[in-house]
């Protein structure tokens, strides 16, 4: 279950487990079938914080990145 994760987007990601969330919500799911669904949407949620970490750590890195060229451009 987890292997297939690695092929998804954040946002196909994220709109899966919205969906999950909405079932859920409904009440409308089988004992069975809402402790598998809500098992998923754990590893989603897991999926998706670790993308945002990854991304957020990217943005960081440029924007650190731009401040040291910006800063060696003003020492000079």
């Amino acid at each position: 279950m987890t292997d297939d994760l690695s092929s998804l987007s954040f946002e196909d990601a994220l709109n899966e487990l919205e969906k999950i969330v909405h079932n859920l919500e409904t009440g409308q799911q089988k004992l069975e079938e809402a402790i598998v669904s809500y098992e998923r949407g754990a590893l989603l949620r897991r999926y998706c914080e670790k993308k945002l970490n990854e991304a957020e750590a990217r943005v960081k890195m440029i924007v650190e990145k731009d401040n040291q060229s910006l800063d060696t451009e003003t020492i000079e």
